[in-house]
């Protein structure tokens, strides 16, 4: 039987091959799937933020590799790279503090579908705003900044990487209840 640590470390392992897989375009091709990294924060936050703090920085410092590689050896466009980049720090860290309330509060009962339901929206919208409105108004690609403007453009890709978000989250909590529904020990991993 594998232990809490061994099972830690597999998914740890599991979130970075899955961001480093799908990084490379946010909107995916017919050949690659979108951009599953909002998620992997997320879903570490809840499964590591207790007792693998470390996680998380090693976490965005392999989205930043991820980004230098693609961009200076894959030929990918660095139109997103602005002043306003590094506001992926906070914009992701939200993710993580997202997943790691939804795991201080995860009680393994049908109210927690709900609890995972806000987490992720509030903490998905939070990092929504801080990087689309970051790269707005300080990230010097938009001539003409406006209000207006800026609402097109949030209305425009808001609803895309909530979905996706969604959508990876909602695979990793089917595979959570599926893997945990005949072991209760497997849930009740220490939180502090």
């Amino acid at each position: 039987m594998l232990t809490q640590k061994t099972i830690q470390r597999l998914g740890f392992l599991t979130l970075a091959a899955t961001m480093a897989a799908t990084r490379f375009g946010h909107c995916g091709t017919a050949w690659a799937l979108p951009d599953a990294s909002w998620a992997v924060f997320f879903v570490a936050g809840f499964y590591l933020a207790s007792e693998w703090r470390w996680a998380l920085p090693a976490l965005l410092l392999e989205a930043v590799a991820i980004d230098f590689a693609a961009i200076h050896y894959y030929g990918v466009s660095d139109y997103c790279v602005t002043a306003a980049y590094w506001f992926i720090v906070p914009a992701y860290s939200l993710l993580w503090l997202g997943g790691a309330w939804l795991r201080r509060r995860y009680q393994r009962v049908p109210r927690d579908l709900g609890r995972l339901a806000v987490s992720l929206a509030l903490s998905v919208s939070a990092c929504f705003l801080l990087t689309e409105g970051s790269f707005y108004w300080l990230g010097d690609r938009i001539l003409h900044a406006s209000i207006a403007g800026w609402w097109s453009n949030f209305h425009a890709w808001y609803g895309y990487f909530m979905a996706v978000t969604a959508g990876y989250v909602g695979l990793a909590a089917i595979g959570h209840v599926a893997v945990t529904r005949h072991s209760p020990a497997a849930v009740h991993v220490r939180v502090r």
